[in-house]
């Protein structure tokens, strides 16, 4: 399924450049807070990465093993860190 871009507003691209870019941030937490599917978020990060950065990017995000939620340990249910305050969505909380 192709997403249409259009509809995320400059700080929600912004918030998926940056959450793409964690090495422990799994695809399944973006999806679950932008609806996108990991396809999705490659689309997106080579529209808005220089060249460069998106090669280093793609390199980064296949080396890493816990970038999907399947290869992580079994221990490891969450997407954030137990320590951080709860995330609503896309909303997070100020501290």
């Amino acid at each position: 399924m192709k997403q249409n871009f259009k509809n995320l507003s400059q700080a929600d691209i912004d918030r998926i450049i940056e959450m793409a870019w964690e090495d422990r941030t799994p695809f399944e937490a973006i999806e679950y807070q932008f609806k996108l599917k990991e396809q999705d978020v490659i689309r997106l990060m080579r529209r808005e990465l220089k060249p460069s950065s998106w090669r280093l990017w793609r390199e980064r995000a296949h080396q890493v093993s816990i970038k999907h939620q399947k290869k992580r340990e079994q221990g490891v249910n969450r997407f954030k860190c137990s320590l951080q305050r709860q995330i609503t969505l896309n909303k997070i909380s100020k501290r």
